[in-house]
């Protein structure tokens, strides 16, 4: 049940595009969650389990302090995912069987909040330090996690980071109009009070070696992410007018925070046909940023087949239900096709070095024998999209270690390890995924380098 400000409004600026419930809508979402027989949505549904049905209860009865301090149990950044979180609890939730779910995640907001507001969200500094130095090598939603649960179990944690900004993919990869930057900025403060130490410029492994990382820590924590990014090796790939979609983004959000005076000229869309490759939240995000720029028509493009209105009978509740979805991005305008592969990049006319079009061909999901579907070209279905800027969202295919390790050598085990004294946590480890798992990633590995440390303490003293 989100709601937003005027698209007419919103497109002309980078502010956040959603509004808060009313008090009286709140009350009534709380209400609804309490007509529940068997809650799914904490234990099936949320990554870090968190206690909504008990959480909403305490808000309900206006106990908000309570309801955060329970939240809090649970989720590390609340704050962050009561923003960008899909909420694959409302997936889950009783009530979505025979109508819509209770809306979890905007409650979250209202929790977490009204909790800062009201001054009772504080730093929480460990009553003693442990012997226990780590260092944190990558500062997205999992390395902050990881710092969090270490730091306040007593450890002493340094978080390294490349750019200039902490906060990896949520400072850089998401458009201020979902997550505005403030809110990273605010809860980095809120750890730096703790005791976490923050290095940002520094590119692990190149300006600071790995052997002196280990040598200034006993842990190193691998917190990288999943930024390889997919490519789309078809002919007319070199021509100028295509870019990544995380750089692109990246760019734009750059501007706002002000480490660039002004956008890149290839990476503005003013007047620009725009076309999307690719059809995620990422690509979604690129239509978003693309209006506000100030692009003349924009297109998203997406292989796979489009989902349905309502779930498949092969995708019951509780399941995640896979189903069309529109942002509000998409709200604001262009059009999205399905089931469309792109052939062949064609130059501008008259600028052989310029992208001017799109080579396009619609295809059909074959079943094969003993393997997934695969898309078959349908005959007599090429056709030609013009475009000035093609953006490719296609996610990404694993994380760019760099100097740190080889891909070879870079294996973690089911919790995290990867060999003496380093460990690895988020899409680094698991693959690409959410926020909200990335987090719940980061809070495991710190309770494994937690168990490890006193395992080895009680070795050492036997």
């Amino acid at each position: 049940m989100s709601h937003y400000r005027p698209i007419s409004e919103r497109i002309k600026d980078y502010k956040p595009v959603e509004l808060r419930l009313t008090d009286d809508e709140i009350k009534k979402e709380l209400k609804r969650c309490q007509d529940c027989g068997i809650p799914f949505c904490h234990a099936m549904g949320c990554p870090l389990a968190n206690l909504i049905p008990e959480i909403n209860l305490d808000a309900l009865n206006g106990r908000w302090d309570t309801a955060l301090a329970r939240l809090l149990e649970t989720s590390p950044f609340p704050e962050f995912t009561a923003r960008v979180c899909p909420a694959l609890c409302e997936g889950s939730c009783v009530q979505g069987l025979n109508g819509d779910p209770v809306p979890a995640r905007l409650a979250e907001y209202e929790v977490i909040e009204r909790g800062f507001a009201q001054g009772w969200v504080r730093p929480a500094r460990p009553a003693e330090r442990l012997d226990l130095d780590v260092g944190v090598i990558g500062s997205g939603p999992a390395g902050l996690a990881v710092a969090h649960g270490l730091s306040r179990a007593g450890a002493n944690v340094t978080v390294y980071e490349k750019d200039q900004k902490p906060g990896g993919f949520l400072r850089y990869g998401i458009p201020d109009f979902k997550l505005e930057k403030s809110v990273i900025d605010r809860r980095i403060e809120l750890m730096a009070q703790e005791g976490v130490v923050f290095l940002t410029g520094v590119d692990a492994g190149l300006d600071i070696s790995v052997r002196l990382l280990k040598k200034r820590h006993q842990v190193l924590a691998m917190t990288l992410g999943s930024r390889h990014k997919r490519d789309l090796p078809i002919p007319g790939r070199e021509l100028a007018g295509i870019h990544f979609a995380t750089d692109y983004l990246s760019a734009q959000n750059r501007v706002i925070g002000g480490e660039l005076a002004t956008l890149p000229p290839e990476l503005n869309a003013y007047g620009r046909k725009v076309v999307v490759i690719g059809g995620g939240d990422t690509g979604s995000d690129c239509l978003g940023t693309a209006w506000r720029q100030g692009a003349s028509e924009a297109y998203q493009l997406e292989i796979l087949p489009k989902p349905p209105e309502k779930r498949a009978p092969d995708n019951p509740w509780p399941q995640w239900p896979r189903v069309l979805r529109t942002t509000s991005s998409h709200q604001e305008g262009g059009q999205r096709s399905w089931c469309v592969t792109t052939h062949e990049f064609l130059p501008k006319a008259g600028d052989p070095s310029r992208l001017g079009s799109l080579r396009c061909q619609r295809v059909e999901w074959v079943p094969t024998e003993g393997g997934p579907p695969k898309p078959v070209p349908i005959p007599g279905t090429e056709y030609r999209l013009e475009a000035d800027l093609v953006l490719l969202a296609m996610g990404f295919v694993g994380p760019e270690l760099g100097q740190l390790a080889s891909r070879d050598d870079f294996k973690p085990d089911a919790m995290g390890r990867v060999g003496p004294g380093l460990y690895a946590a988020g899409d680094c480890a698991t693959g690409p995924s959410l926020v909200v798992r990335a987090m719940t990633s980061g809070l495991n590995l710190a309770s494994v380098i937690l168990s490890d440390y006193q395992a080895a303490r009680r070795l050492s003293a036997a």
